[in-house]
């Protein structure tokens, strides 16, 4: 089951102690792929999630937020599972690269035409990825449709509140 679920979390989740490869080839090499079946994969998901290969070599430390991002998608997709589950994967990123890869994430995800469960708090992000939507709250759902479904027919009090719950930019004052 593991092995047909590829799982990204906040953060990435790299193992600080092994290079990208490493980090790369790590349920691969315990299934009995040997290193050039890895690099040959890890080249095709570079070049598919826009890594460049000169940072095999490198360190999860070594690394910007979106590159250790892209590396643990790599990672969850490297033995080419049937779905993938993100957990908060662009949380800790600062806006502008967090606006930069959710364009490559929904460009991958379209193109590899996988299942994908995607989790986060942010109402926006969860619409830019997809045409339905899951509200849960307190491990149960209390709706399940579109955006336009949330905004004109809300379930509840604690969806309409969560759907109107977004701050706007002030306006500017000189």
């Amino acid at each position: 089951m593991r092995q047909r679920i590829g799982y990204v979390i906040q953060e990435g989740g790299l193992f600080p102690h092994l290079s990208v490869i490493g980090n790369l080839g790590l349920l691969a090499r315990h299934i009995g792929w040997d290193h050039a079946h890895i690099c040959q994969r890890a080249t095709e998901l570079a070049e598919l999630t826009h890594l460049s290969t000169d940072l095999f070599e490198r360190f999860p430390a070594e690394l910007s937020g979106g590159q250790r991002q892209r590396v643990a998608l790599m990672r969850a997709l490297m033995l080419n599972p049937d779905a993938l589950l993100l957990d908060e994967p662009l949380g800790a990123l600062d806006p502008i690269v967090r606006y930069e890869l959710q364009d490559d994430l929904r460009d991958i995800f379209q193109r590899l035409g996988k299942s994908v469960v995607l989790v986060t708090h942010d109402l926006s992000e969860a619409a830019f990825f997809a045409d339905r939507l899951v509200l849960l709250h307190n491990g149960q759902v209390l709706q399940d449709g579109s955006l336009g479904d949330f905004r004109r027919h809300p379930a509840d009090a604690f969806v309409e509140q969560f759907v109107q719950a977004r701050r706007e930019l002030p306006d500017a004052r000189s």
